[in-house]
């Protein structure tokens, strides 16, 4: 059945002698083909949740243990951190003339130093004074050397070579009753260089 079973003349018109005749479209029938519907083959892969909760599982165990991995060492830090140190294991496990990094005023690294088998009355601040690096003891070179720029300081922190301004910070070494070491801010000349002190902690 035909929507319209022939065209029709709109109008006539002269143009040069020619005549032109105008049709009205012609309505076709719309065919769109409909897709077939399709249903999965029972050979195609289908994931059940069993194996999707499995990966997940995998997944989340390898992550953690990562993320374990990687935060043990800051747990382990904050841990030590707050240990007080107790003069007779300190001497026992370390030699003299050694020195090592402890935590000190302010929670900076700070070098505890141990002389003629007993701990030192001072302490030093591990912080240099140039741009604040950590420095390290060279015991080959008997003197603490900045990595960052090259200061360095001799054995009891006074600056020997620039760009570092200042001797690196003192701090006073007590034992209490109990044999714990105790660090408090040094407040008197400083013995080095015989002026007052440059830090305020």
């Amino acid at each position: 059945m035909a929507a319209f079973a022939a065209s029709t003349p709109v109008g006539v018109r002269a143009l040069s002698g020619t005549a032109v005749t105008c049709r009205a479209p012609t309505a076709r029938p719309a065919t769109v083909a409909a897709a077939p519907m399709r249903m999965a083959a029972a050979d195609e892969m289908v994931p059940d949740m069993n194996k999707r909760n499995l990966m997940n599982l995998l997944l989340t165990g390898a992550a953690g243990s990562v993320a374990v991995g990687a935060l043990g060492p800051y747990a382990y830090f904050f841990d030590a951190a707050g240990n007080n140190i107790k003069e007779d294991a300190w001497l026992k496990a370390h030699p003299t003339d050694s020195r090592e990094l402890v935590l000190g005023l302010q929670a900076e690294a700070t070098w505890l130093i141990v002389e003629d088998k007993k701990v030192a009355p001072f302490a030093i601040n591990a912080v240099c004074t140039h741009l604040g690096c950590v420095v390290p003891w060279v015991a080959a070179e008997n003197k603490f050397k900045c990595p960052c720029h090259g200061s360095q300081y001799d054995k009891n922190g006074k600056v020997i070579r620039g760009p570092a301004p200042l001797s690196l910070a003192l701090e006073h070494v007590n034992v209490d009753d109990e044999g714990t070491v105790v660090l408090s801010s040094w407040k008197e000349e400083d013995f080095r260089t015989g002026e007052a002190p440059w830090w305020n902690f």
